[in-house]
């Protein structure tokens, strides 16, 4: 027999003393020839005991706070005092988790960022008072409806929609013009929410400035930059062997060499500073990877001058839907980059191949390495690893940038794997409605939608 059926002790001193009670009352009652009456109205006075104890226990459950419980011995008495110990405990477990709860009440209104509590289904639990100057919140009208109602957004819609929180997404304020807002859903608990709303309207007025700066400084750069090669042009005949300049050939040429670089350096901010516009053309073809990888490839051998092993595999179908100057760039940096930091007799492998994830476009190499603290700023503009190195190599600073900014538009992404006198591979990942393979123009529009 399982032992959740037998009865425990308490129960069993409990029948004991109940039975012993009504046998002493009717042997009591035997004397006077009335023991089985006796014995029947001790039942029943016991009996009306256990129910006054339920009856009092009844309405305690409906009303703990305004009703007691009576004093009692034996079982009931051990019941009524392990109920008043689990209210106790449950009435401090209370002023803790309000206590808890009023921090966090108190440190998101001191928060600068809006903060959202949604439930399961999306709608509003609970915000602090940025959010409701951030999103036009209001106390009574918004709370229990679904947020995705209220940020009527189509950035915001399908961020709010997918799975998949990583990352933020932008968007304009539903109440103020002109004001952008930062969204970012952090999951937690059972299949709740918290939404971190942030203004980020200076910082995009930042970005902005700065990058009209930029592509302003570089093109009135190229005025005086175009005088001064033009007058190079014109003294490099008189450099030659018996030329009037021809004692002033060396820092004519290094002037040369500068002003080259200086026009890479424009050329490359004006890249960038197109990459990060919203200005850019939004046309978009199906691109003829293997011709443009046969173009680098040529470029690359060309610079290698013979000192490198340079390996090409490339999947001959394999296209992209994409701008094709955007692509190129990032074909010819990675290519170029690998060639720079390669010493000679090295082995530079690049591979365009494509699976059911999408494509891929890799460049391996057995150059000097990366070491892993640079890693997650190679890509910033202006970063090198070597100074030296790199302004020897003709580097202007921005190449890793520039490839970057084109992969996110093509929304795609870059994986690094470096070690240092080893070499780097550098990983460039396209999704796969980005992949052509011979489907139509129109085909592969309605699939990116």
């Amino acid at each position: 027999m399982s032992r959740a059926w037998l009865p425990s002790p308490e129960l069993l001193r409990e029948l004991f003393y109940t039975a012993l009670k009504i046998g002493a009352v009717g042997l009591l009652g035997s004397f006077v020839g009335l023991g089985w009456q006796a014995a029947v109205l001790a039942l029943a006075v016991c009996l009306l005991t256990h129910l006054r104890y339920l009856v009092r226990l009844r309405i305690w459950f409906a009303s703990p706070k305004q009703a007691e419980l009576p004093i009692a011995g034996g079982t009931w008495g051990e019941v009524f005092d392990g109920l008043l110990n689990l209210q106790k405990r449950n009435r401090k477990r209370k002023r803790r988790l309000a206590a808890i709860l009023s921090e966090f009440q108190a440190s998101t209104e001191a928060l600068p960022d809006g903060a959202v509590v949604l439930g399961s289904s999306g709608e509003i639990v609970w915000f602090n008072p940025a959010a409701q100057a951030l999103l036009g919140l209001r106390v009574q009208q918004d709370v229990g409806l679904r947020i995705a109602n209220l940020v009527r957004k189509p950035a915001f819609t399908e961020y709010f929609s997918r799975d998949d929180y990583s990352g933020e997404v932008e968007c304009e304020s539903p109440v103020n013009i002109g004001t952008m807002l930062s969204f970012r859903i952090i999951p937690y608990g059972n299949g709740q929410r918290l939404m971190i709303v942030r203004d980020v309207s200076d910082m995009r007025r930042l970005e902005t400035a700065r990058r009209d700066f930029v592509a302003n400084a570089s093109h009135e750069l190229r005025t005086p930059l175009t005088v001064l090669r033009g007058y190079l042009d014109v003294m490099e005949p008189d450099c030659h062997t018996g030329g009037s300049l021809f004692e002033w050939r060396t820092p004519i040429a290094e002037m040369r060499a500068q002003a080259t670089r200086m026009e890479a350096l424009i050329g490359d901010l004006l890249k960038l500073a197109r990459l990060e516009s919203d200005l850019i053309n939004t046309r978009q073809d199906v691109l003829d990877v293997p011709r443009m990888l046969a173009r680098v490839e040529q470029e690359a051998r060309s610079l290698s001058q013979g000192k490198h092993r340079i390996e090409f595999d490339i999947q001959p179908a394999l296209r992209l839907y994409g701008r094709e100057a955007e692509t190129q760039s990032i074909f010819t940096n990675l290519v170029s980059n690998a060639v720079h930091y390669t010493p000679e007799k090295g082995i530079i492998s690049v591979r365009w191949s494509g699976d059911d994830q999408g494509a891929q476009f890799q460049v391996a190499d057995s150059g000097i390495g990366i070491e892993e603290k640079d890693l997650p700023r190679i890509t910033e503009r202006f970063y090198r690893v070597d100074i030296g190195r790199s302004r020897a190599s003709g580097g202007t600073g921005l190449g890793l940038s520039i490839v970057k900014h084109a992969i996110e538009h093509l929304e795609g992404r870059m994986t690094i794997e470096s070690e240092v006198g080893v070499g780097s591979t550098f990983t460039c990942h396209f999704p796969v409605h980005r992949v052509h393979d011979g489907a139509s123009r129109q085909e592969l529009r309605n699939s990116i939608g």
